[in-house]
C-alpha cells in the first residue's frame, strides 16, 4: 500500500509530466521558421507524441497518478508491468538523453524548461519515486518479460514509420544516416541498458520489500 507521502510525491510527479508534456506541445505548435520535419499542424503537434522520451513520460505520469490516487487493479500484471515500464522507460530516456543529446538543441524560454522537464525532472522524480516509495514486491521475471513488449514495439513502430515518411525521432535511430545494420546495433545496446535496469530493478525490489517486512 502507498503511504501518503509515496502519494504526494507520484502526485507532484504526475504533475511535473503533465506540465513538462504540455510544454513540448505548446513548443511544437508554435514554433516558427519552418522548424522541425513537420512545418504544419496539426502534423507537428502529433507528431510529439512519436518520441519515446513523451511516451515513457506519459507512462510514469498516468502509473504515478494512479498510485496517488489509489486507483486502478494496482496488484493486476497489467499495472505492475505498466508501472516498471514507466519507472524503466524514464530512466532509459534520461541516461541517453544526457549523454547522447543534450547539447544537440540550443533551446531557450519554453522549450528549454520543457526540455529539463521531461529529461531530467521526470527521470529524477520517477526513479526516486520508486526507489522510496514503491510499491513493493511488484516485479518478477514474468513482469519484466511483458515490460519488454513496450519498447520493442515502439523500435518497430519508429522504423516503419520512418521507412514511409522519412522521419526518425533520434539520430541514433536515423536509418538514413546510418542504415539498418548500425541503427539496430544501436537500438541493442538500448535494450541491453533497459534489460540491466530491469535486472537491478528486480534485484532491488526483492531486497528494499525484504527489508520492509523484516521491520
Amino acid at each position: 500500500m502507498t503511504t501518503a507521502a509515496g502519494r504526494v510525491w507520484h502526485g507532484i510527479t504526475a504533475l511535473v509530466v503533465a506540465i513538462g508534456v504540455v510544454m513540448q506541445t505548446i513548443t511544437a505548435a508554435t514554433s516558427t521558421g519552418g522548424e522541425g520535419f513537420y512545418k504544419e499542424n496539426p502534423e507537428r503537434v502529433l507528431n510529439v507524441f512519436a518520441y519515446f522520451t513523451i511516451q515513457s513520460n506519459l507512462l510514469l505520469g498516468v502509473t504515478c497518478l494512479l498510485l496517488a490516487l489509489g486507483a486502478g487493479r494496482q496488484e493486476s500484471t497489467l499495472f505492475r508491468t505498466l508501472r516498471l515500464n514507466g519507472v524503466l522507460c524514464i530512466a532509459v530516456t534520461g541516461i541517453i538523453y544526457h549523454l547522447v543529446l543534450a547539447g544537440s538543441d540550443d533551446l531557450q524560454g519554453l522549450a528549454w524548461v520543457g526540455n529539463l522537464l521531461v529529461h531530467t525532472a521526470t527521470p529524477l522524480l520517477g526513479v526516486l519515486g520508486w526507489l522510496l516509495y514503491g510499491p513493493r514486491r511488484q516485479t518478477s521475471g514474468r513482469i519484466v518479460a511483458w515490460s519488454v513488449v513496450f519498447p520493442l514495439l515502439w523500435i518497430a513502430f519508429t522504423l516503419i514509420r520512418g521507412e514511409a515518411t522519412g522521419f526518425y525521432p533520434y539520430p541514433f535511430t536515423d536509418v538514413s544516416l546510418h542504415g539498418y545494420g548500425q541503427v539496430l546495433l544501436n537500438c541493442l545496446f538500448v535494450a541491453l541498458l533497459f534489460l540491466a535496469l530491469a535486472a537491478g530493478a528486480t534485484l532491488l525490489d526483492r531486497r528494499i520489500g525484504r527489508q520492509t517486512v523484516e521491520r
